[in-house]
């Protein structure tokens, strides 16, 4: 029969307060303890993962317990009978509770219940609530006092990796120890006695990489040790990149290089290499953060390497990055990198945004150049289209047409209008800026951006959604905002037998009285026309004051006759129009496009 297997943070769990790991604080007050037999009823053990919470209790337990001595011993032997079962967990009179399972308030009332009766086979019961901070406030008021004056011969020891979560006047009543992250000469000895026991071919460069990965957990760096024992000999830190998915440090200095030269292309090809490759983008940043922090460390202590931890190997590749660059661009790049790790493990587009990050680390000379180097660009473009002076001319009819052209430089909208395929692209952006899927869906349907200047954005709607897209004129606004870097006044207008009525017009015309007079009945220019010449990219806008004072006429006639109608026809017709209404708004949030002439 084959012996049964034992993961290494089993084989190796500390049996005394001497093998305990990068605890020597903590060991030393319990062991003063233990031989004063000054023994308090309760202990908080708090501390980040595999530190040896659990473990110390076991020890402890042990002491209080070891068979071989008639009084607690700072040197339990480890082979009677209640060590062993402490050891594996079946001594009748050591109880280890899992706080997550057992939260509440009816659980703490049955262990207090037990907790009254005499010990069967120790010298003292013991109480292991491990994740303590679990517990609800009602099961942490009921075990208050209980704590306080707990029964002869009881000892609760508590076991938690959040102790902000224990309520204070849990705290007020234990003896608190908090136990530390291992340090990284303390993780490296450890798990070199281990691999020289197990007969594990590893070189030195693996082991710091393994404690390094770790962050201070023993028990992360010892099963990062035993998955790694499955390998064949030797284990070199390549085998270990691989298996954690992390990055090699010579692959991350080809990107610290485009920083330093300044070269996005060197950046993306390369960040597009190991995406590749399959590696994380998470992974790409937190590796380039570590290179950084180390060429930080070896730009400001060069001869300390007691400070930095940094292998020899390594060293010899970075130091000539750390030649090539100043502190201050490596500090101002750590500075950027502040808060991107987060932003990257929440996004849902991480590969886009881990090249967007990188590309914002150039230094500001290299912006300016890219800044410049468009600038000439759009002036070059607009030196070779032909562009014309607004011109004002007459038609046979004497309306004035004020004929505008187009501007090649669609960025710069200080000045100059958006025209043609660029506000289709504008609109687009303004709606995606919108959070909320029906405004987004409501307005890609039933509205069209018509113009953009420096001073106004103008909107055209379908009649029976102006309400609607009215009551989301603060929302488009601050959309429009957005997308053009800063805020221009909105205009709504409705749209009615393809003809547009805008709200609030201004005309500013000059006409002389004979205008006025040859203008009568030219009930033709109710309508405002868009005449798109395309070989020019020209608009014109035609309006007189015939226009409006015609379509005010329309108006208070159209008042008028529905003020005659005395039955109760406005009504029925009110009904019938609340009902359309919401037919429509069932329509269109179901995803039905919907008609903007009905």
């Amino acid at each position: 029969m084959t012996k049964e297997y034992q993961p290494l943070h089993h084989k190796y769990r500390p049996k005394s307060f001497d093998a305990l790991v990068g605890q020597e604080a903590i060991a030393t007050t319990l062991k003063q303890a233990l031989k004063t037999e000054k023994i308090a009823p309760a202990y908080l053990f708090s501390g980040p993962r595999g530190t040896g919470k659990t473990s110390s209790a076991r020890i402890l337990a042990r002491s209080l317990n070891c068979l071989k001595s008639n009084s607690p011993t700072t040197q339990p032997c480890g082979v009677c009978e209640l060590c062993k079962g402490i050891s594996s967990g079946t001594a009748l009179d050591v109880i280890e509770i899992d706080a997550a399972s057992n939260t509440g308030v009816d659980n703490i009332r049955e262990l207090i219940e037990r907790s009254k009766y005499a010990p069967v086979q120790a010298r003292w019961k013991v109480y292991v609530i491990d994740e303590c901070h679990m517990l609800s406030t009602a099961a942490f008021n009921a075990l208050l006092k209980t704590l306080e004056e707990p029964p002869s011969q009881v000892i609760f020891i508590l076991a938690t990796t959040d102790p902000q979560r224990v309520i204070p006047t849990i705290l007020s009543r234990c003896q608190r120890f908090d136990f530390r992250r291992i340090p990284l000469n303390a993780l490296k000895n450890h798990l070199k006695m281990i691999a020289s026991s197990e007969n594990i071919e590893i070189e030195d460069s693996a082991i710091h990489l393994i404690s390094e990965r770790a962050q201070g957990g023993l028990r992360d760096a010892e099963s990062m040790l035993d998955q790694l024992s499955l390998l064949e000999g030797p284990i070199k830190s390549i085998k270990v990149l691989d298996l954690l998915g992390a990055i090699p440090e010579k692959e991350l200095s080809q990107i610290v290089y485009g920083l330093i030269e300044n070269d996005p292309i060197k950046i993306l090809k390369k960040t597009r290499e190991l995406l590749n490759l399959g590696r994380e983008p998470l992974a790409i940043l937190q590796g380039l953060v570590t290179v950084l922090r180390d060429l930080v460390f070896i730009c400001c202590a060069p001869d300390r390497p007691d400070i930095s931890n940094i292998p020899e190997e390594l060293k010899e590749t970075l130091k000539p990055l750390a030649k090539a660059t100043e502190l201050e661009n490596l500090i101002d790049w750590q500075s950027k990198l502040k808060g991107t790790e987060y932003q990257l493990r929440n996004s849902l587009q991480p590969r886009l945004w881990l090249e967007v990050i990188l590309i914002g680390l150039l230094s500001k000379d290299r912006k300016n150049s890219l800044s410049k180097v468009k600038n000439n660009d759009i002036q070059l473009s607009k030196n070779t289209l032909s562009t014309k002076e607004p011109e004002i001319s007459k038609s046979s009819n004497h309306r004035e047409t004020i004929t505008t052209s187009p501007t090649a430089d669609v960025q710069t909208i200080k000045s100059e209008d958006y025209q043609g395929e660029n506000l289709e692209e504008l609109w687009n952006q303004i709606l995606g800026s919108l959070e909320l899927p029906s405004t987004k869906m409501l307005l890609s349907q039933q509205a069209k951006l018509i113009k953009v200047n420096s001073k106004q954005a103008i909107i055209v709607v379908a009649e029976n959604w102006i309400g609607m897209v009215e009551s989301r004129k603060t929302l488009l606004e601050r959309a429009i905002a957005s997308a053009l870097g800063e805020s221009r006044e909105l205009i709504i207008q409705s749209q009615k037998n393809n003809s547009f009525e805008q709200e609030n017009v201004k005309v500013n015309t000059n006409t002389n009285t004979n205008t006025n007079t040859n203008t009568k009945n030219n009930r033709d220019s109710e309508k405002m026309t868009y005449e798109s010449q395309s070989s020019k990219q020209e608009y014109s806008i035609k309006i007189t004051e015939k226009d409006i004072s015609s379509r005010r006429n329309d108006v208070l006639l159209d008042k008028s006759e529905k003020s005659t109608n005395k039955t109760n026809y406005d009504e029925i017709k009110s009904e019938k129009v609340n009902g359309s209404e919401a037919q429509k708004l069932a329509d269109f949030f179901n995803g039905k496009v919907l008609d903007p002439e009905n």
